[in-house]
């Protein structure tokens, strides 16, 4: 009987801490659930309807995540060590869907702009039957066309999202803010999702496409459950042919005057110069032209390229973070204090070929990369007419990656390390010069960021269906500092 009683004791014991370990877990899970919920709340102004906006595109890049995971090996991901022919190759194939974006997707999504809504479902739907269809044809011809329409329909979604930003901007954030939080969501997401997408891959090579096509799915509901206030006003009658011709000729000057040509001209330079850096230090470190000693050790040729990308990664990431506290408001001034870091410390890179400073210039320069794209999307959300918007967008993406493709085959031609650095330093202090007297010239224009002529969220949607609590832990607004 005492062993009974010991026993039963024990059991009513071990009960109780099981009820109490799941009380505490439960209330953790709430709490944690509160919090997430008045972050989430915080992060998108107090809005809900930029906070579906942000929801959607997290979506969004955790699809894409999983598809470029179920993909690797096959086109999109080129080991640096294969011959710097095939390197180039890569690079002629991503520009592909930015051929069809700017002629054709901008100006098609501008004509319909009173339904962005459905512009963005179509994009997520697209995907997910296309995801689903890579899933099955991996090692078939269908693969290639499959592919190129998933970018083609990735680049679609950026644009008329980015359109879209102006029309549900809450009174407590600019343009920019919310377009590096938008991007730090993004990010987030597409690292919460990179374990599932392991997972799936170990299960099959089809299987992260199959999931990314049910996140696609759930994104194309998300993008229906945006406020009407993401649309533009229907118009009265169709554009009748003459004018649909008149605005195709207006699109073609939509990025031709002032603020905007010249911001989309510093981010054009930034962006050549991070294709430039990630292309050439890979080959540099390939043929042993860099030295790869750090704290008197030599490292490996893989640990030493992985510093390089992950300067370039960690600088891209610190970018959109610091742009999500900062409002930009000239942003020729930030671009030409970046390109004169970045030239300043290139010149050291030359003087000292070393890894450690060349990282240090990978960071540096991904920064302003960075920050010189939120510069580039908000001149043109603010400057640019709603009607011309998406088109503005679809050109300056391409520019912008022309810019990178050309400043990466740049970077594939066969030059010693410190003279093929010292070359880049000096065009990238040339840059940087003409952009301080550009930034000097047009010092008095200056970003409000806001949209002129949008319409911001009803007062309604501000508070509506938040979180618990979030009414009071997210309309209070930041107090960013200024920037540019």
């Amino acid at each position: 009987m005492p062993v009974l009683t010991r026993l039963r004791g024990a059991a009513v014991a071990t009960g109780q801490g099981a009820r109490a370990t799941a009380t505490r877990v439960a209330t953790g899970s709430r709490w944690a659930g509160r919090y997430a919920g008045r972050l989430r709340s915080r992060f998108a102004g107090g809005a809900a309807g930029m906070m579906r906006l942000l929801d959607l595109h997290a979506i969004s890049a955790a699809g894409d995540a999983l598809i470029a995971i179920g993909l690797a090996g096959t086109i999109f991901f080129v080991d640096p060590q294969e011959a710097r022919v095939n390197v180039a190759l890569y690079l002629l194939v991503t520009m592909v869907p930015f051929a069809v974006l700017a002629p054709l997707i901008g100006p098609l999504l501008d004509h319909l702009r009173h339904g962005r809504r459905y512009a963005l479902a179509a994009t997520m739907l697209g995907r997910a039957i296309l995801a689903w269809l890579l899933a099955d044809h991996l090692d078939a011809l269908a693969l290639y066309p499959a592919a190129f329409g998933v970018l083609i329909l990735s680049r679609a979604y950026g644009v008329t999202r980015a359109a879209t930003v102006p029309r549900l901007l809450p009174q407590t954030l600019s343009l920019s803010q919310a377009n590096a939080r938008g991007s730090v969501y993004g990010t987030l997401a597409g690292l919460l999702v990179l374990p599932l997408g392991l997972a799936a891959f170990a299960i099959g090579g089809g299987w992260p496409l199959r999931v990314a096509s049910v996140i696609f799915l759930v994104g194309m509901v998300l993008a229906l459950r945006l406020p009407a206030s993401a649309d533009s006003d229907r118009p009265e009658q169709p554009p009748p042919l003459l004018r649909w011709l008149r605005h195709s000729i207006n699109a073609q000057r939509i990025l031709t005057g002032g603020l905007v040509t010249a911001t989309l001209l510093g981010g054009v330079v930034h962006r050549a110069l991070y294709g430039f850096l990630l292309m050439f230090l890979a080959f540099a470190i390939r043929e042993d032209q860099l030295p790869t000693v750090v704290a008197g050790r030599q490292i490996g040729e893989g640990t030493a390229l992985g510093v390089v990308s992950g300067a370039l990664v960690a600088g891209t990431f610190l970018a959109v973070v610091a742009g999500s506290r900062l409002r930009i408001r000239r942003p020729l001034a930030l671009q030409a204090a970046g390109l004169t870091v970045s030239a300043g410390t290139a010149v050291a890179a030359v003087v000292w070929f070393r890894l450690p400073v060349v990282a240090a210039l990978c960071l540096l320069a991904a920064v302003a990369s960075g920050l010189a794209k939120l510069a580039v999307d908000s001149s043109i959300q603010e400057r640019i007419d709603d009607t011309l918007r998406t088109t503005a967008f679809a050109r300056s993406e391409t520019l912008l990656m022309l810019a990178f493709v050309a400043g990466a085959g740049a970077g594939l031609i066969p030059l010693p390390g410190q003279v093929g650095m010292g070359i880049a330093a000096g065009l990238v202090a040339v840059a940087a010069a003409r952009a301080l007297i550009g930034a000097v010239r047009l010092r008095g224009d200056r970003l409000s960021g806001r949209a002129p002529g949008d319409v911001p969220p009803r007062p309604r949607d501000s508070t509506a269906e938040l979180p618990p609590g979030a009414e009071t832990g997210g309309t209070q607004p930041d107090r960013p500092r200024a920037a540019g």
